[in-house]
């Protein structure tokens, strides 16, 4: 295969690893930067749920509503922390005109758009490069506690269905037990998304990175930008903490720190970290073999083949680098009151990441407006891993000249 050209890619999450996957296998030599270390980010700890069933985005009507609410309730898991920071008010501002039905259709189309081409992609990297990542097509069961809640999901279930063929199995407590004996026998009800799967979102970077190396691309971590240089709107090097590279080609896959590096890109790309949390211990003795979210308390469980993980949560309080005993907390009491044996000793691990949420729910795959030659990938909100290969694959085709395998116009950086 001819070489094509260097690109230095910085951000070592998930997002910049399967950038350097499609770019190194294309032809090109590859760098890949992180201010820390690969996969440590967001893309460590979160739950490894690939979930093409996910196509509504947050802004659904009522959404703001609950946020505001959510700020008077310190023990919500959903919280946003009152502070003076301009930035966030214009993003919660931008935020409410979009939680309407028309933008929520607009919105889930082009999001589905890319799960359901990545979930071809995992299929390959799985089966094809074997890729090892605990990889695991069970589905995806979200379970409720009351019948209230229950049948309300019916009306998404419609919509769903009707509008994007995603529709879900309706289980009663005994199918959803018969199905997965992990549950409580008095839960109400389930639905069950049979094409979702999950993997180890961990082995997934660290299986990638050993193949990468191999293919001969370097990766770099502690390695934090200073800024780009060059003329006339291209980009000829990029200042690091570890001294100055060069290359043909950039690629910006910084996740939640991007609104860091706007004056650099020339752009405002508005990102808010959106604050999750995870606990990671053995699996316990009634294990769950179905990954599961409980909607009414934002509880979101996966069993892996090495370990078992409770996670979610959505905290808005900026770069808090924090990790709060309460908040754990409600991941723990979330899951008792639908599992058996909803977590065990010891801890292995306790958790956060940053998710790179927009006001719009959908991701930055475009150049940078101030260099023609730099390219971005951001802001994938809570579905980074599940978008993470056809992000790949987009930035592939674009920096290669190709005509991209989707319409990449509803992830351009000029919508904001």
């Amino acid at each position: 295969m001819s070489q094509k050209g260097l690109v230095v890619i910085v951000g070592g999450g998930i997002i910049g690893v399967n950038c350097a996957w499609y770019l190194s296998k294309a032809g090109w030599r590859v760098t890949v930067v992180d201010r820390k270390t690969i996969g440590g980010a967001c893309s460590f700890g979160n739950c490894g749920l690939v979930c093409p069933s996910h196509v509504l985005p947050l802004t659904e009507p009522g959404a703001f509503k609950a946020a505001v609410k959510a700020m008077l309730s310190p023990g919500s898991p959903f919280r946003i922390q009152p502070r003076l920071d301009p930035a966030l008010w214009s993003w919660m501002w931008q935020f409410s005109r979009r939680c309407n039905h028309k933008s929520m259709i607009t919105a889930a189309h082009a999001i589905q758009a890319l799960l359901v081409s990545s979930m071809r992609e995992y299929e390959k990297l799985v089966h094809e490069d074997k890729i090892e990542c605990e990889w695991q097509a069970k589905g995806l069961m979200f379970a409720y506690q009351t019948p209230r809640a229950l049948d309300d999901y019916a009306k998404t279930d419609k919509l769903l269905s009707e509008l994007f063929d995603e529709p879900a199995k309706r289980l009663s407590a005994a199918e959803a037990v018969a199905l997965e004996p992990a549950l409580r026998p008095d839960i109400a009800g389930a639905w069950l998304y049979e094409h979702d799967a999950h993997l180890r979102p961990d082995r997934l970077v660290h299986s990638m990175r050993v193949r990468l190396e191999e293919a001969g691309v370097e990766f770099k971590e502690n390695c934090e930008l200073v800024r780009f240089a060059g003329s006339r709107r291209t980009a000829g090097t990029v200042e690091t903490t570890q001294g100055n590279l060069t290359a043909d080609v950039f690629v910006v896959a910084s996740g939640a720190w991007t609104p860091m590096l706007h004056e650099h890109l020339g752009c405002t790309v508005p990102i808010q970290p959106g604050k999750g949390y995870s606990i990671t211990m053995p699996r316990p003795k009634i294990c769950p073999q179905i990954p599961m979210i409980f909607p009414e308390h934002r509880v979101a469980v996966t069993p892996m083949n090495t370990g078992y993980r409770l996670g979610s949560i959505m905290e808005f309080a900026g770069y808090d680098e924090s990790i709060k005993p309460e908040r754990l907390q409600l991941l723990r009491g979330g899951a008792e009151h639908y599992l058996q044996d909803p977590y065990c000793e010891p801890e292995l691990e306790t958790w956060f990441g940053w998710r790179p949420m927009t006001y719009d729910s959908l991701p930055v795959i475009d150049t940078s407006p101030k260099w023609g030659n730099i390219w971005i990938a951001a802001g994938h909100n809570m579905l980074g891993l599940s978008m993470a290969p056809v992000t790949g694959r987009l930035i592939k085709e674009l920096i290669g000249g190709e005509q991209p395998h989707l319409d990449v116009a509803p992830y351009s950086v000029s919508r904001f």
